[in-house]
């Protein structure tokens, strides 16, 4: 199992290594003003966590969570 979820981080993480600048660009380009705090997560962490959910079949993510 923690060979799958290291390997899906590093997907996702490479994934957001090219998305996200391509995003920023659109959004600014777009015209429209967007909040941009800090997180305590990454975007690779939160979408490795999301996939990680759906994967596992729960149906709730409080579940997901405490586990």
């Amino acid at each position: 199992m923690m060979e799958n979820l290291t390997e899906l981080y590093c997907l996702m993480d490479d994934f957001c290594k090219d998305f996200e600048p391509k995003m920023h660009e659109i959004l600014l380009n777009n015209g429209s003003k967007l909040r941009r705090r800090s997180t305590q997560l990454s975007l690779a962490e939160m979408m490795t966590l999301v996939v990680l959910f759906h994967q596992l079949r729960f149906s709730q993510f409080k579940v997901f969570y405490l586990l």
